[in-house]
């Protein structure tokens, strides 16, 4: 196979060229993307060169503008802002180039949304992801229903409980229970924050309307065990990527894991010696958990033929270069390429949860079995599944008056 030409990096940047090419080869590119990503840095050397620049002076307007003038002389490919990631990461990690700088808060809202999130990391010490969600939903009120948004304060002060009705009933309106749940909590947590701080003046929290689920409207959402098979079998297990998938969606369907805890999977929480596995779940809990034989195969031949060996520690991994850890938004990925290969209509990996207490219920486990694999914190979560059961609900029904059984 030909070999591509590496090319010459002159300028400010040619001392760090040789790092950056091996960095490149670490993290597992293709020789020709490597030296795709090698041209770009000479490039940019030549460039920082003709304007008597120094590394140091790379910042993020004059990286916009080396992109506008590589785009200007009808440089089409690698010309946007995510071909210099790997470069420009590299160049951080070593000090070459400043780290870029915060934005600065500039209008009112943005500044109570950053105290807002403060106030939840150090207060309340909520997770990350908990943090950026409230801060959307607190986003979303004060830009609709903030009295004064250009002053400081945004005239909080006159806020009333009519506009929280007011804006509750339209985001509602169109979100399904959960979403509208999620809502209604955030939007409490924002109002007794406000009254906290001394932006009203009365508390408004009781004024937040609840949104509570009827928690027994209707059986769960699980797949059927057919779908189940046929999302296993739609990977093709002769290629990396489907031993990856096969052995998510056999940890989804087995363990009923959610997809962060999926993706937070680390080879030192597998003790395959006592077949267990720690899991990484809500709210900072870790629980050990046995390996079934058929998960712990599927992790297995991922592993050792499917998983490239890399210093990453995360069990999964992406299948190209850069092959780092998984984020929770590809398992959702995983599972929705599964469907479509399926012939299903696409779905979340939190109906696989649904589908591992469904077949441990009707496998005759108790209730309380099935609440210690899923992690509830609330035996009322796990009686949801007692619905699937329609043999054991048969014989505790009782007869419509007037109708002979």
């Amino acid at each position: 196979m030909k070999t591509p030409e590496q090319p010459r990096v002159a300028g400010p940047l040619a001392s760090y060229a040789s790092g950056f090419r091996q960095d490149l080869i670490r993290r597992a590119y293709s020789p020709w993307t490597a030296a795709e990503h090698m041209y770009l840095m000479a490039h940019l050397s030549r460039w920082l060169g003709e304007r008597d620049l120094v590394p140091a002076e790379l910042s993020q307007p004059r990286i916009e503008e080396f992109l506008a003038d590589r785009r200007a002389v009808g440089r089409v490919r690698w010309s946007s802002s995510r071909a210099l990631v790997p470069l420009l990461g590299y160049l951080r990690d070593v000090g070459a180039i400043p780290e870029p700088r915060r934005s600065v808060p500039t209008s009112p809202i943005e500044r109570l949304l950053v105290e807002f999130a403060e106030y939840l990391a150090s207060e309340r010490g909520l997770a990350p992801g908990t943090i950026v969600s409230y801060r959307r939903f607190a986003s979303l009120f004060l830009t609709a229903s903030a009295p004064d948004p250009n002053v400081e304060g945004c005239g909080l002060d006159r806020l009333r409980s009519e506009q929280i009705n007011a804006f509750v009933l339209t985001e509602c309106a169109w979100r399904s229970v959960g979403s509208a749940k999620n809502v209604v909590i955030a939007l409490g947590v924002l109002t007794r924050f406000l009254f906290l701080e001394g932006y009203t003046t009365v508390s408004l929290s009781e004024a937040v309307p609840r949104a509570i689920p009827w928690r027994d409207g209707g059986r769960s959402a699980a797949l059927d065990p057919d779908d189940v098979r046929r999302l296993l079998a739609s990977c093709d297990r002769h290629k990396a990527a489907g031993l990856r998938d096969f052995a998510i969606l056999t940890i989804l369907a087995r363990l009923g894991l959610r997809r962060t805890e999926v993706a937070s999977l680390g080879l030192d929480d597998v003790d395959w010696r006592a077949g267990e596995i720690v899991v990484h779940g809500k709210g900072g809990r870790r629980d050990r958990l046995p390996l079934p034989v058929d998960v712990g195969q599927a992790m297995a031949d991922y592993c050792r033929r499917g998983r490239r060996q890399h210093g990453h520690r995360a069990v999964f991994l992406q299948v190209q270069a850069p092959y780092g850890p998984l984020a929770p938004h590809a398992v959702t990925e995983v599972m929705y390429r599964a469907c479509r290969r399926a012939g299903l209509t696409p779905t979340g990996p939190h109906r696989l949860r649904h589908s591992a207490a469904t077949s441990m219920r009707r496998a005759g486990a108790p209730l309380f079995e099935i609440g210690q694999i899923l992690r509830h914190g609330r035996m009322t979560s796990t009686a949801l599944y007692a619905k699937e059961d329609l043999c054991a609900l048969g014989r505790i029904t009782q007869p419509w008056p007037g109708v002979e059984q």
